[in-house]
């Protein structure tokens, strides 16, 4: 269904650019005058006004309905608690935090990591 969605989409993408661009410049705010073209009549003027405020409704009603299908499988997930199963570089499993979050568990990592830190100041031996 979602594959049908997407093509109607991209159509509908397709249709509004082509509807956009045959449209008169009323403004001239790029120099260019609203000269004759072959789509003068201003009755043809409302068939491409109505035609894009259509696909533009449609557009918007098939970007809704992808992003709300698209949004379906999605599991609610906080940043705070870190995934499941981490792991490090090595493929050795880190234990789950047990309390606290994602700030101690990377403390616990960075602790097993680095060699343990002199207990204080060493004297200098000599060779």
């Amino acid at each position: 269904m979602q594959a049908v969605v997407i093509v109607v989409h991209l159509m509908i993408v397709a249709v509004l650019i082509g509807a956009v661009l045959l449209q008169k410049s009323e403004g001239g705010g790029l120099g260019m005058g609203g000269g004759a073209g072959f789509m003068s009549s201003r009755g043809t003027s409302n068939l491409l006004t109505r035609m894009t405020a259509i696909l533009a409704a449609g557009f918007f009603v098939t970007s809704l309905y992808l992003a709300w299908s698209a949004g379906l499988d999605r599991k609610p997930s906080s940043i705070l608690t870190g995934p499941a199963t981490p792991s490090q570089p090595g493929g050795t499993p880190i234990a789950p935090p047990t309390s606290g979050g994602v700030l101690d568990t990377l403390k616990k990592v960075d602790e097993q990591q680095s060699p343990p830190a002199p207990s204080g100041p060493q004297a200098p031996r000599s060779q």
